[in-house]
């Protein structure tokens, strides 16, 4: 079992979220998010979607979070991201940051 992993996301918040400015309601973002996993399962680069639609600060480096270990982030995206293989992407995952797309880099 894996002790680390290397992944990007896509996160779409909405105005129920922690920490958000968003002014989407949470079913404006469940429906964006689909959309986007829809681009991403018809081969759209995870990257450029990353870039053009992710809240977080990470979207400027096409939603690029590094390596972390078990522990480092909230449990439902850190079962996701475990869960996958390597060039794998989730299903979209809701935490109380919103709503993401995880795609397993390393």
């Amino acid at each position: 079992m894996a002790d680390q992993v290397s992944a990007s996301h896509i996160l779409l918040m909405h105005s129920e979220s922690e920490r958000s400015s968003a002014t989407r309601t949470k079913s404006e973002a469940l429906d964006l998010i689909n959309n986007i996993k829809v681009q991403v399962d018809a081969g759209v680069d995870f990257n450029d979607l990353a870039k053009e639609y992710s809240d977080c600060p990470s979207s400027n480096d096409g939603g690029a979070l590094g390596s972390f270990g078990r522990g480092a982030m909230v449990p439902e995206f850190e079962t996701a991201a475990f869960a996958l293989d390597v060039d794998g992407t989730s299903d979209v995952v809701e935490t109380a940051f919103g709503f993401h797309l995880i795609k397993r880099t390393s």
